[in-house]
């Protein structure tokens, strides 16, 4: 194909990516959003494979096959309660291919100059702490490691020396040709390794749906990098699209949190001489006994209310119960009961975890509210019903100091008249530490399945409308 053509379809491929970016701000055109994402991505493929100089089709067919096998069968296997940790292990993939690119450009030795080496370096540095970092968010995500921050001594030196060995290695770097060169490009590799590891296993539980964010943040600006190094506008494109919505999405997150967004990706940075918050478990534990209800008792309170809202959690996604919530809305809507859903700007463990699942039911979105908008309405509010939520619903985070999720806003919903929390324990939310909700008087804690708990209370609700 010629130049011009492949600059035609690459810009063509961006105003997609734009407007994808822009459907997908919104419920209501989100899937033309992904529309457009999807057609300029395959426009994007079509003139990369067409340009001068590719010949080897055969090798490049193989790769998209194996490619887009390998992907639709993840795509279709994974449960949405796993969608997290296969963002972040595809984030990784991103950051491996910029290291393994990075490399093959320099070996090939396309073009020469500092400028050049200074282009393949930052690109492989930057994908070096997208690659691991990602790895650890996925592992933490999974449960294999603990989602308590790895509070190392001297921390913040340690990445201090790492980022300066680094910019040492890119002087050496730039002063070689040919394999000589490959050694600082080695070092700086391993340092990056370890630089983004290390700042992702010092970032508690608490704050990975914003680690997420910003994973996809670093993968956009490793794939901008690796635009420069190839001369391909439309990865330069992409890449700032993608890595500056990361961040911005990141910045209104911590927000949202009341979190600094340094302190969130340096593990606790600039707080108490770099100290961040306790760990996990260090806060003294909850005591009192729990109050517990059962399925009618919650029916009843239900179909007396008024008004109602619904927090859903991690625990409604691992219980696929977002269908039975949807039903018990209809059947509440349908007695006059004024009900809501409130989301925390962390809900799940991604952005916009709860929204999704809701959105997949039907639940109608302009009843799904966010936190700032439903927290000076819960001392009105007769019933509230937490499905599988504990950290965004924990007092503590307003008033313990030792809490490690001191700070963040929460959802008030203990100011409300009925507290119902389903759980499947007492057990501690993702962030490890005890919420004193629990032994709330006005809490009622139903527990078992969130499912079936969901089954039993649209079950008892059709029988009371049916007679």
């Amino acid at each position: 194909m010629e130049t011009a053509l492949i600059t035609i379809a690459y810009l063509s491929s961006a105003v997609l990516f734009i407007l994808s970016l822009r459907g997908l701000s919104s419920q209501e055109t989100a899937r033309s959003g992904n529309t457009y994402g999807m057609l300029g991505m395959a426009i994007a493929i079509f003139a990369t494979v067409t340009a001068d100089g590719i010949d080897r089709y055969a090798f490049i067919a193989v790769a998209l096959v194996v490619g887009a096998l390998i992907g639709r069968n993840m795509a279709a296997k994974v449960a949405m309660t796993a969608m997290p940790e296969l963002v972040a292990l595809l984030h990784s993939f991103v950051g491996l291919a910029a290291v393994l690119v990075g490399y093959a450009t320099y070996l090939a030795q396309t073009k020469t100059g500092s400028v050049f080496e200074t282009e393949i370096f930052v690109d492989v540095f930057i994908g070096g702490i997208t690659f691991t970092g990602s790895v650890i968010a996925y592992l933490k995500l999974k449960g294999s490691l603990s989602g308590r921050p790895l509070l190392l001594p001297g921390r913040h030196m340690l990445n201090l020396a790492a980022a300066l060995g680094a910019v040492g290695m890119g002087y050496w770097f730039t002063t070689f040709d040919g394999a000589e060169g490959l050694v600082p490009l080695a070092i700086m590799t391993v340092i990056s390794f370890a630089l983004g590891a290390h700042l992702v296993a010092a970032i508690g539980g608490a704050d990975m749906p914003v680690v997420v964010s910003m994973l996809n943040s670093y993968s956009g600006w490793t794939a901008s990098a690796a635009g420069f190094m190839l001369g391909n506008d439309l990865l330069i494109i992409t890449g700032a699209l993608v890595g500056s919505s990361g961040a911005i999405l990141s910045i209104i997150m911590c927000r949202a949190m009341n979190r600094s967004i340094v302190n969130v990706i340096f593990g606790g940075f600039g707080t108490g001489g770099g100290t961040p918050a306790p760990a996990a478990g260090t806060a003294p534990a909850v005591t009192g006994d729990v109050q517990e209800t059962d399925v009618n008792e919650v029916v009843d309170r239900l179909v007396s209310a008024k008004s109602v809202i619904v927090v859903p959690g991690y625990g409604m996604a691992v219980a696929r119960a977002q269908h039975k919530v949807q039903e018990m809305t209809e059947l509440l809507r349908d007695q006059g009961v004024n009900i809501r859903f409130g989301i925390h700007p962390v809900a799940g463990r991604l952005p916009g975890h709860m929204n999704v699942l809701l959105a997949e039911a039907n639940v109608p979105y302009d009843i799904v509210l966010e936190m700032d908008e439903l927290n000076g309405d819960f001392p009105s509010t007769d019933v509230v019903l937490v499905i599988g939520a504990n950290d965004i619903v924990n007092p503590s985070a307003l008033t313990d100091e030792s809490s490690p999720i001191y700070g963040m806003p929460v959802l008030e919903v203990w100011k409300s008249e009925f507290v119902v929390m389903m759980k499947r324990s007492r057990g501690t939310g993702y962030a490890g530490v005890d919420n004193p909700l629990f032994v709330e008087p006005c809490t009622r804690m139903l527990f078992g399945d969130a499912g079936d708990s969901m089954d039993g209370i649209v079950g008892a609700l059709r029988e009371r409308a049916g007679s």
